[in-house]
């Protein structure tokens, strides 16, 4: 594939509002999972929480919109003069020829349990303000940041579980290799709600305490929440050396199990090949990992099996999900930014909460940061049945 600059990119969650923030509380060690106290939630497990999303903040134009999905969306936009940037590419493209490629697991669905809360006691009938719409339909959160920036191209959510803000890169580049657009905002939201905490609960995968992923006692998950968004251009004739690009993209669908990755990984080794090659990479290339790694047991030992054989042992490699939580649907977008900064600083982040690292997991993961100048960074995002999507951020020199 041709490679895609990465023109600007912000991420907004439990360990900070914007990039500079978030990317201090990681080399700083900090964690922002704290125990449950979302709404009346009775669970023993920690979570990533953004604060100041309980109350209506949208503009009254855009007010249809209004739930925690799309408030946090508008949060995350207003940080890096993100906002901002896209502003100046639709001035020099046209609104018309910019997508919008946004990645969500439940979008607004937390929107619709406080409507049944609401119902007619008689008729069973939901409050009458309630819009599906504007707030629990999986596209409207791309169709609220579509009009919260005045944008008119193409646009569309990708719901494939915790890998779907990892696969909006893959059409965002299909659509501007194919002339359609000329530049794609993409990234992924997904804000705190009952159905996910409840749900992942019911599956025996919350964890009672800030979730260790590659811990030899790692015993769960911790679910967060957050929103990151990044802007894709072509890349022009004049780069600067800093400049970061995506330069590779692989996608599979392994269909083991419904909840379960398969025990090899199978499907993130398919996943990661193609990554690779879309590249023109060999293993070796690739300077950091950041891994899925959800601090399940059957996840980090898949996910470790296929790093393992296609990496070996050598390999720095860590999760980031004891600091964020896991954020689900946004998670790909989450980590791409934190990839991007990893290129920037030319430091590996460490993996947070992780105590004693799995001896049966035979890979590099890192329990310290680490310095070192970057060149290529790989990103994993594997979501349930089997939808895995692994992408390849680069330094343009």
């Amino acid at each position: 594939m041709k490679p895609l600059l990465i023109s600007h990119f912000t991420a907004t969650s439990a360990i900070g509002l914007g990039c500079a923030a978030s990317w201090h509380t990681l080399c700083q060690q900090k964690s922002g999972l704290t125990p449950c106290a979302f709404a009346d939630v009775a669970l023993d497990t920690y979570i990533g929480v953004v604060s100041g999303l309980e109350h209506p903040s949208l503009p009254a134009e855009l007010s249809e919109f209004d739930c925690r999905n799309n408030r946090l969306s508008q949060l995350a936009l207003e940080q890096d003069q993100f906002s901002q940037a896209i502003e100046r590419v639709s001035q020099r493209y046209g609104a018309a020829r910019i997508g919008v490629f946004i990645g969500t697991s439940t979008s607004g669905i937390l929107q619709t349990e406080l409507a049944y809360r609401q119902r007619d006691p008689l008729s069973g009938a939901l409050p009458e303000a309630f819009n599906y719409r504007g707030t629990h339909s999986t596209f409207s959160v791309a169709q609220f940041v579509q009009s919260r920036l005045k944008l008119s191209g193409p646009a569309l959510a990708v719901s494939t579980a915790c890998s779907s803000s990892a696969k909006v890169f893959s059409s965002a580049r299909r659509m501007l290799e194919a002339g359609w657009i000329d530049a794609a905002l993409v990234g992924g939201v997904d804000s705190l709600c009952l159905t996910t905490l409840y749900g992942f609960n019911s599956l025996e995968l919350l964890s009672p305490q800030p979730c260790r992923p590659y811990d030899r006692a790692r015993d769960g998950i911790s679910i967060g929440e957050a929103a990151a968004f990044l802007l894709l251009e072509r890349v022009p004739p004049s780069l600067d050396a800093n400049a970061i690009l995506l330069s590779g993209c692989g996608e599979s669908s392994d269909a083991y199990h419904m909840s379960t990755p398969h025990p090899q990984g199978r499907g993130a080794i398919q996943a990661m090949i193609q990554a690779l090659e879309s590249a023109s990479l060999a293993p070796e290339d690739i300077d950091y990992i950041n891994l899925h790694g959800t601090a399940t047991p059957s996840n980090d030992n898949a996910e470790g099996a296929a790093v393992a054989h296609l990496f070996g042992a050598n390999t720095p490699a860590s999760s980031t999900k004891g600091a964020t939580g896991h954020t689900l649907g946004a998670a790909g977008g989450l980590e791409a930014v934190i990839s991007a900064l990893a290129l920037t600083h030319g430091i590996m982040p460490a993996g947070i909460n992780t105590q004693t690292r799995d001896p049966a997991i035979d890979i590099h993961y890192l329990l310290e940061p680490r310095p070192q100048a970057l060149r290529h960074v790989l990103s994993n995002s594997f979501g349930f049945g089997g939808s895995n999507c692994s992408l390849i951020f680069s330094r343009a020199n």
